[in-house]
């Protein structure tokens, strides 16, 4: 797959583009989206300059101010100016490995910095409603309501849940395995109606589904011409159910693993418990639901207690 702004470079470049991404896969643990991310970054910067690197740290510094600076005038968010400078600042440390002693152009240069978001999150009743919209006993259905299920039960991305595949799943230990960022593997366990509705799916839908067409990837969750499931097709499926269970929000994948994590600690799950279930590899990634948790807690006082707020 090409990368952005990667069809203006020289030949000799554009395997060095390609490689830099390979690395950040096989060495850095990576994300596959995110390394694509990084390369079609650091080509569209290779695009903006001109020229490879030079020996001159000065210049390096000079050129990455240059580039960024164009950027913001042409519109670029504060997060898309941080992810481009992450972005040249792993390619300098891949530059770094092939040639050591080159000059980091983003040396001394600070990320911006960015407001904290709150993630978005539905209340329970919406999740009820979300999970109970698939009806019927067709395999597709077999498949979105396990689907669902799966992802609010066990806090999954969607790409670990796309990438799953059946020997991830343990329906007697209600267990399921994936792996996350940099393919980290971390078990999960599930409740009742996720097992349930993943019993039905794999025993009644996945055959039927599978019949179909010729799956290769052996992956768990399938479309209906029998193939594994795609990250765009999952998000489809899940914004046609939010509509149909009466959601007017904007409802993600990500939105179910916000709300996964959010109700657990509002029911009183130890931080580090979620951490561990989310796979996040720092505590202060999942301290932002606690925030979100306080954001509910006061909301539920303002609209129950009788003092909460003045009234006339």
């Amino acid at each position: 797959m090409s990368a952005r702004g990667e069809s203006r470079l020289p030949p000799h470049l554009q395997q060095l583009s390609r490689d830099f991404e390979a690395h950040l896969v096989a060495v850095s643990g990576l994300a596959r989206n995110t390394s694509l991310a990084y390369r079609s970054d650091v080509a569209d910067y290779l695009a903006f300059r001109g020229q490879p690197a030079t020996a001159d740290a000065t210049m390096e510094v000079s050129a990455v101010r240059s580039y960024l600076s164009n950027g913001r005038r042409s519109g670029w968010s504060l997060a898309t100016t941080a992810r481009r400078l992450a972005a040249l600042r792993a390619w300098y440390a891949y530059l770094e490995t092939i040639e050591p002693g080159q000059p980091d152009g983003t040396a001394h240069l600070r990320s911006p910095q960015l407001p904290q978001r709150l993630p978005r999150v539905l209340e329970p009743e919406e999740v009820g409603r979300l999970l109970a919209a698939p009806q019927g006993d067709g395999p597709l259905r077999l498949r979105d309501r396990a689907m669902l299920e799966v992802l609010y039960a066990a806090g999954l991305r969607v790409s670990e849940l796309t990438g799953l595949r059946p020997r991830d799943v343990d329906l007697e230990a209600r267990l399921i395995r994936c792996f996350g960022k940099g393919g980290k593997e971390r078990l999960v366990p599930l409740g009742h109606p996720a097992r349930e509705a993943l019993a039905a799916y794999v025993r009644r839908g996945r055959p039927l589904l599978r019949s179909r067409g010729v799956e290769q990837q052996g992956v768990l969750f399938l479309n209906r011409r029998g193939r594994g499931l795609t990250r765009q097709g999952c998000w489809k499926i899940i914004k046609a159910y939010a509509r149909a269970a009466g959601i007017e929000r904007n409802v993600t994948p990500h939105m179910l693993r916000h709300s996964f994590a959010t109700h657990l600690l509002i029911g009183g799950a130890d931080l580090r418990v979620v951490q561990e279930l989310l796979g996040h590899a720092d505590i202060e990634t999942t301290q932002v639901y606690t925030h979100v948790g306080i954001a509910h807690l006061r909301g539920v006082y303002r609209a129950a207690h009788p003092r909460a707020v003045q009234r006339c």
